[in-house]
């Protein structure tokens, strides 16, 4: 683009247009009637005839039918000047005179020039195609100074957006041959203009520290390098506005007010001071607690039992809203689709109490009369359509309308999604529209990282979450890690023969080499079947059959008898089920609910391994709002127990039992805590040698339990970088040797004689630190756990590291 610029430069002119300086003063002559354009008119006599020169595009007929004045007309000067402004308000022009030659009114154009390109220089933070798209300049259209210095005023607003606002954009023109010309905007982008300072007025509950924490945008820093947040946005401070007023109302100041907001910029354009001027107002407490109910079959009496606030707390407005959606929520979920909860407040500023009324009605009745569906252009009508929570003809509620638009959400497959209705054909009959913007299902990976497990990885995918449009997500992937190899085909059709199934296959291969922690090596390679249904949003249940050819190999010479009894191959056929209860408000991060799971399974439907497992697992979260004001603090309890059971003579192995460690404990090595054999050194026996067996293997056991206590919470300065800090406690115990045959009397097993230490379900405990941080390179974990209680003969880890990459 240089080079481009300097050839043209070399035989052109440059003309600052981003002032308008010589148009808008001819303009402001004209209009006050006395410009020199039309000084030469005297009045008097009648047009015979207009005379336009100067016009190369434009019409001759184009220009008089702008005019006011046509031939007949007496020559007035406010007519002429009229038509002079007109001419001009055309745009096309950058020249008007009239003169009068007899009766003849001659009109000398000079026409504006042709927009043979525009060109964006100097911008690095903002495509081409960006700025583009918000100014009016376009190629082939008549050039105006006006339009470019608009044009001029818009792109430094896209510049605003991005927090620069001592950015510079000077519009040059380049005239080329044939009345047109080049237009560059010469961009000086600058340096983003970051919050120096945020300061509060008028606080005095809570410290400018403790405000700061509550508001999104930040001062700047060197370690938000990869936020935003410290960017000046006047929209982002108004929504601080808001959140400073959600916090108060939690906290009990029912009158509080946010006063005024200001974001000042420094003379040298560099930074921002922002400033918010907050009036607290009195703190209140919670008063009298009542409900009022006018709904048929629901006394008050019965639903005082929902309520989840009590007398003299502090008010919490968002308390107060949750237990009104709740209480709603039930009442819809026991047959009164149309109930609704309203909380209505009384205050009384001397007592500096808030009654609070929960009023209970019907609310008007409307049905669901059409559901449109727009917008898609991949996902097809029933994949849509499955979803929602209504169908023709059913109740409609703002519950029903929530749900249908964070269950669409929850596909994936849109950007936007809108749920608007319109009145139908009676005022009881609705009419739903759902509005999607479909965005891309498709999903190719390639990256790498580090596991304490399987240590350093590579992994490459293609999957696809919504095959053909029809919701079906299928993918391909594979895994090569130092310790690892694993590939896996897989299908899943989340609505199977169009039910309320989730039925899928898997195809995969796995290879573990465990000979950090272990002496052997396994391979699966194998096939599972799998099906899932929902009974409530909340239940639900999950079965598969997998059927795997395995092998044990590689074993050391000197690995326990333990280990060398279990080589070889085997071929498991095994049906499981797990049975879910979920009520938290998110699977991936919960901040609150609890979840429930039920599993077991059962081996011997052919092969040759016989067992039956269950497994019981507990989740409960905490959210700690109400002790920090931040919702970025949630106390994880989670608890889980399981046992293994022989039937049928089948073979026992080892790789089927419980382990203890790594994630199930941290602070232990992988299978680290739980029974492991003793290391036998090379011995003689009735005259006869054996070779030694000094390995300690990891054998697992029948019975596994664990507990954790995990405390989540924001790092300092961290939060805009993605990072959240947790300390963890975490408990548990394993025991019940499990092995094809047991070495452990002594002389009776000689020469095989195997001591096992660690059978014993005395529990294990660690404590310790870990943050998980979602970098631009992929999401890192690192624990330090340090054990409390542990076994003599346990193995410890004290960091534990996993990084993951994908681009």
């Amino acid at each position: 683009m240089p080079t481009k610029r300097s050839t043209l430069l070399a035989s052109v002119c440059l003309v600052p247009l981003f002032f308008a300086g010589t148009a808008e003063a001819r303009r402001g002559v004209a209009a006050a009637g006395h410009s020199s354009a039309t000084q030469s008119v005297r009045s008097g006599g009648v047009i015979e005839s207009i005379q336009v020169t100067g016009n190369d595009r434009i019409e001759t007929s184009t220009v008089l039918s702008y005019m006011v004045v046509q031939p007949g007309d007496p020559f007035n000067q406010d007519e002429l000047d009229r038509s002079l402004k007109t001419l001009y308000a055309t745009g096309l022009f950058r020249d008007v005179t009239l003169h009068r030659a007899g009766n003849v009114l001659q009109v000398r154009l000079a026409e504006n020039p042709i927009v043979n390109r525009i060109v964006f220089e100097g911008n690095h933070a903002a495509k081409d195609e960006d700025l583009r798209k918000v100014i009016s300049l376009r190629p082939r259209a008549v050039f105006s100074t006006q339009i470019t210095a608009a044009d001029r005023q818009k792109i430094l607003e896209v510049y605003a957006g991005k927090a620069r606002y001592a950015a510079t954009v000077t519009p040059q023109i380049i005239r080329l041959a044939h009345n047109r010309v080049d237009v560059v905007f010469l961009i000086n982008e600058a340096q983003q203009t970051l919050i120096h300072k945020i300061s509060f007025v008028g606080n005095k509950a809570f410290s400018e520290a403790r405000l700061a924490q509550v508001i999104s945008s930040k001062e700047t820093a060197w370690y938000r390098f990869f936020a935003s947040s410290d960017e000046y946005n006047p929209e982002r401070i108004r929504y601080d506005s808001e959140l400073l007023r959600r916090f108060y109302l939690r906290n009990g100041f029912v009158d509080f007010q946010v006063r005024n907001q200001t974001g000042e910029l420094s003379p040298d354009r560099k930074s921002f001071y922002v400033t918010f001027t907050v009036d607290e107002g009195p703190r209140y407490r919670l008063g009298k607690v009542n409900i009022r109910s006018s709904l048929k079959h629901v006394s008050a009496a019965s639903m005082r039992k929902y309520i989840e606030l009590f007398a003299n707390q502090w008010y919490d407005g968002s308390a107060v809203q949750h237990n009104a959606t709740d209480m709603q929520e039930i009442l819809q979920g026991q047959g009164y689709p149309f109930a609704m909860v309203r909380p209505e407040i009384a205050r009384n500023p001397e007592r500096h109490v808030v009654d609070l009324l929960f009023d209970v009605s019907e609310g008007p009745r409307a049905y669901v009369e059409r559901i449109d569906i727009n917008g898609n252009t991949i996902t097809q009508d029933a994949v849509i359509r499955r979803q929602l929570p209504m169908s023709e003809g059913d109740p409609y509620t703002p519950t029903e309308r929530k749900y249908a638009k964070a269950i669409l959400q929850d596909l994936g497959f849109f950007s936007t999604v809108s749920v608007d209705q319109t009145t139908g054909s009676a005022p009881d009959r609705t009419n739903v529209a759902i509005n999607v913007v479909e965005k891309p299902t498709g999903e190719f990976s390639l990256g790498g990282g580090y596991s304490t497990d399987v240590g350093i990885l590579g992994n490459i995918g293609l999957k696809q979450h919504n095959l053909l449009g029809s919701g079906v997500d299928a993918g391909i992937s594979g895994t090569m890690a130092y310790y690892q190899r694993q590939a896996d085909i897989s299908v899943s059709d989340p609505y199977f023969l169009n039910r309320n199934l989730v039925a899928g296959v898997d195809l995969f291969v796995i290879e573990n080499n465990y000979q950090t922690y272990q002496n052997y090596s396994e391979g699966r390679y194998g096939i599972t079947l799998r099906m899932g249904y929902a009974y409530t949003n909340r239940l639900s249940q999950s079965w598969s059959y997998t059927l795997t050819d395995r092998h044990v190999d590689n074993a050391y010479s000197d690995a326990s008898w333990y280990v060398l009894d279990q080589t070889g191959w085997s071929l498991l056929s095994q049906l499981s089920t797990t049975l879910t209860y979920d009520t938290r408000d998110n699977r991936m991060q919960p901040h609150s609910g609890y979840v429930v799971r039920l599993g077991g399974d059962f081996a011997g439907l052919g092969g040759n391994e016989r067992y039956v497992r269950g497994k019981v697992d507990l989740g409960y979260y905490i959210p700690m709002d109400d002790l920090t004001g931040n919702h970025d603090w949630t106390l994880a309890l989670t608890a889980g127990a399981g046992e293994i059971a022989n039937w049928g003579g089948g073979r026992s192995d080892i790789i089927d039992n419980f382990y203890l460690g790594g994630n199930t404990l941290r602070g232990f090595l992988d299978g680290g805590a739980g029974p492991r054999s003793m290391g036998i050194p090379a011995y003689t026996w009735n005259g006869q040698s054996y070779a030694m067996h000094s390995q300690e293997d990891f054998i697992g056991g029948r019975f596994l339990y664990t507990a954790s206590a995990t405390l989540n919470f924001p790092m300092p300065f961290g939060a805009d970088m993605g990072i959240r800090g947790r300390y963890f406690v975490d408990m548990g115990g394993l025991d019940g040797l499990r092995v094809s045959r047991r070495y452990t009397s002594y002389p009776q097993d000689m020469p095989r004689y195997t001591p096992v230490y660690g059978d014993t379900l005395t529990p294990r405990v660690s404590t310790g630190v870990g943050f998980a941080w979602k970098s631009p390179f992929g999401l890192i974990n690192i624990d330090l756990g340090i054990p409390v209680l542990k076994q003599k003969h346990d193995r410890t880890q004290l960091f534990r590291f996993g990084f993951g990459q994908q681009f």
